[in-house]
């Protein structure tokens, strides 16, 4: 359980969703019950079938912000950049007065220490150096900076989501949100709660069903392949998190009064059980998440979670497989893919209580 090679399965490319379904709650939902290890097919509207008065649901508030940029160099080169961990930029802006953060730089040729890149509205940004393949960038337009951002970025897309130039971005700027999204600092969406409507979530709400926000702020980490044949030997990425007071009473209260706390995607997943003590109980804080979650780990906090499906030998997948069991959920992975649920961002969920 411990090899990459454990985590892979083959995945027909038709089967990547390329589009959210028409509408958000449209979407199936798998459930897994770990104790009967029975499989349910339903759609996500229905998942108040599977929840109880006692639960609490537990959703990441995080806001993916416009993190794609382009331009080009001095020499007329064309760039793109994409920035990898808007928190830094924003505690750097806080200090020095400069947005700088660690950025991918796509370009013909890697520019060097000390290039100035020129970007829209007279923004210029200044390579300060590299880390691997990750560039240092300052952006040299302080405050101002951040208005330029919402007005000219663009939401970076997965990798694994191609479409035509027709298509590209149309509504995505809508549709890559969730609609409880409000703490900007993600580069990429809390998947698991793009399938959530307002209406869905009153509705939950008439049951008597609680809903708490955490906030991690998603990291292009979250893309990164583990390179590594023994998992235990990749460096998991870090993400920023937080959690007020009245979440963290509200998730302790749950818990002593027999209800579940059910983690709404993978990233609530980690923050949780980072933050929690041998008993489960947690506590407001914040912080860098650098949790790693694959088979042997002992959950003290999270008892449900609902969660898309994930790519072969990726975190993620090692984080259900650890939840539930390896075997039964790359099971449940080939039963999705027999009954043409559609897979990764914009795909279908699972419910695994």
């Amino acid at each position: 359980m411990y090899q990459l090679s454990d985590y892979a399965y083959d995945l027909p490319e038709d089967r990547i969703a390329q589009e959210p379904s028409p509408g958000r709650s449209d979407s199936k939902l798998l459930c897994l019950d770990r104790e009967t290890h029975a499989v349910t097919h339903l759609m996500f509207r229905d998942i108040l079938s599977c929840l109880e008065p006692e639960d609490l649901l537990v959703v990441n508030n995080t806001r993916v912000v416009p993190a794609r940029l382009l331009g080009r160099k001095k020499t007329g080169g064309r760039i793109e950049i994409l920035i990898v961990d808007y928190a830094q930029g924003i505690k750097k802006l806080e200090a020095t007065g400069f947005f700088e953060c660690d950025c991918l730089i796509r370009a013909s040729k890697r520019p060097k220490p000390g290039s100035i890149l020129l970007l829209d509205q007279g923004v210029e940004a200044m390579v300060m150096g590299y880390k691997d393949h990750i560039g240092v960038v300052r952006f040299l337009n302080g405050e101002q900076f951040l208005s330029y951002l919402d007005q000219s970025g663009t939401l970076p897309l997965p990798p694994y989501i191609k479409r035509d130039e027709l298509h590209k971005g149309k509504n995505d700027p809508e549709n890559y949100q969730t609609v409880y999204a409000s703490e900007d600092g993600a580069v990429a969406a809390p998947t698991a709660g793009l399938h959530f409507t307002e209406d869905l979530i009153a509705r939950i709400r008439e049951k008597g069903i609680g809903i708490v926000p955490i906030t991690l702020h998603v990291g292009y980490g979250t893309f990164v392949p583990v390179r590594v044949e023994d998992i235990r030997e990749h460096p998991i990425h870090s993400e920023f998190f937080s959690i007020s007071q009245e979440s963290a009473e509200r998730i302790n209260a749950t818990r002593e009064s027999g209800g579940r706390v059910i983690a709404v995607g993978t990233t609530s997943v980690r923050t949780l059980e980072y933050i929690s003590d041998r008993d489960g109980r947690v506590k407001e804080t914040k912080g860098v998440c650098d949790l790693f979650i694959y088979p042997g780990y002992q959950f003290k906090c999270v008892d449900a979670m609902i969660t898309n499906f994930h790519l072969p030998e990726s975190t993620l997948l090692m984080l259900v497989s650890a939840f539930y069991d390896r075997e039964k959920i790359l099971d449940a992975y080939k039963d999705a893919i027999e009954n043409e649920y559609r897979f990764f961002s914009y795909g279908d969920a699972m419910f695994i209580r």
